[in-house]
């Protein structure tokens, strides 16, 4: 008899798992997928064209909240949890309403997840979403291009639309994320790969977007998302670290399994974190790797016409995942308004309207406007919350460009950052060894 499987997820390693383990898997018949995290990602079917002949009728996609009911109503004897950047408790959690209901809980790790390329693999993942992945991962892209070597940035999964049309997507221009009509956190991933001139590759089918990416490149660049421990067999593991939440890299799943398998820590943001946590940070890294290679970095600022925050009204918009499930309360932008001398930081969660009120109320955010644009809908809210605060000035340290999504008549400031190593060894030193080590 096949055991019948649940696998819990938020439209990423939910899919990935389904493909590589269990949709060709005898043993198992996966009945549904549950989703959380993302807005509307509910509601929907895993298509029969991407779950195979095994499932004619596709795979049903539920709110997570109706697992209980799912598990009785379905018999099911296992549930699968699959996503990232939440704490060890809230995953026992899960476990205990699973095993209440009667069935088994399982995590997949590495050996059964992960492919194997033909081409070096470089892996970025994180301790928590907002650590910095996104600037070493461009980092570590520039070193490699000065080294002569052709790069194919492969990013996490973020399939929130057809999932039909997403099967591998390749990124070249910025028409690409029209045509795929991408999100705003999306965009965020991939517009400043785009400015670099890397082709970055997403999609639901890593496979296939592995054999493409191999047909391009010397390099795999593998740029992960949340927390998540790495879909491609890493041959060199950069693993970021945030002394802003110190403690967090050993409670926080999986984002201490990746801080244990990493070659390589990056303790990043020492320009503003206290030399405490600093400390406490390199501590707790050495408790669990010892052998791992600690690069310090700092993620200083870059912002466009400075003079026009001094004595003005601004408000702050901040990295969407990082303030919501990254549970930061404060970003760039913030650092930013505090640093060139805003008069005041208006309260966005006072003008918030819609899906932008609930979502700040799910996640405690009030100070700061998290960039969530998950529709054409959410867009608007996004805009019309903008909009309707008084602030004079917009500081955005979205790294995309958000007048490109939303049109107000307030100036917006563009908050950008970037890693920059400090002391020895760099990531440099480490890639140059690395290259000629291959």
């Amino acid at each position: 008899m096949k055991k019948k499987v649940i696998i819990m997820g938020a439209a990423g390693r939910d899919f990935h798992n389904f493909n590589v383990f269990f949709k060709n898997n005898p043993n198992y018949e996966v009945v549904a997928f549950t989703a959380t995290q993302i807005p509307d990602i509910e509601g929907r079917i895993y298509p029969p064209e991407l779950a195979g002949p095994n499932y004619p009728d596709g795979i049903p996609i539920y709110p997570e909240e109706e697992l209980e009911n799912l598990i009785k109503e379905k018999n099911v004897d296992l549930v699968v949890f699959a996503y990232s950047d939440v704490s060890h408790e809230y995953v026992m959690n899960r476990a205990s309403r699973s095993l209440a209901s009667g069935a088994s809980f399982m995590l997949l790790g590495p050996k059964d997840t992960m492919i194997k390329s033909s081409k070096p693999v470089i892996a970025i993942g994180a301790v928590r979403t907002g650590s910095g992945k996104s600037q070493t991962t461009r980092r570590v892209a520039s070193i490699l291009k000065s080294l002569g070597k052709r790069i194919a940035v492969v990013r996490h999964p973020m399939p929130y639309g057809d999932l039909r049309k997403q099967v591998v997507q390749k990124f070249e221009t910025y028409e690409d994320l029209d045509r795929y009509n991408v999100t705003i956190e999306e965009r965020e991933e991939f517009e400043p790969h785009l400015d670099m001139g890397n082709v970055v590759f997403a999609g639901i089918d890593y496979e296939k977007i592995l054999q493409e990416a191999e047909k391009i490149a010397d390099v795999i660049l593998w740029d992960g998302g949340n927390n998540d421990f790495p879909f491609f067999k890493p041959d060199l593991f950069i693993v970021v670290t945030d002394p802003h939440r110190v403690g967090h890299e050993l409670k926080y799943h999986p984002g201490e399994t990746n801080l244990r398998m990493a070659n390589i820590v990056v303790i990043n943001k020492i320009d503003s974190a206290s030399l405490e946590n600093i400390n406490l940070l390199r501590k707790n890294i050495i408790s669990v790797n010892p052998k791992a290679i600690i690069v310090e970095a700092a993620s200083p600022i870059f912002v466009e016409n400075y003079d026009l925050i001094r004595g003005k009204r601004v408000l702050c918009i901040e990295d969407g995942p990082t303030t919501t499930h990254g549970e930061m309360k404060f970003g760039a932008a913030y650092i930013a308004a505090m640093k060139f001398g805003a008069k005041e930081i208006v309260k966005p969660y006072d003008y918030a309207v819609g899906s932008i009120k609930n979502a700040m109320e799910t996640w405690g955010v009030y100070d700061v406007l998290p960039a969530l644009g998950y529709s054409e809908t959410q867009i608007k809210e996004l805009e019309d919350t903008i909009n309707s605060s008084p602030a004079e000035v917009i500081l955005a340290a979205t790294p995309i460009n958000l007048s490109k999504v939303i049109k107000t008549d307030k100036p917006i400031l563009r908050i950008r950052y970037e890693l920059q190593e400090v002391g020895k060894p760099t990531l440099e030193d480490i890639l140059i060894d690395f290259v000629n080590s291959r």
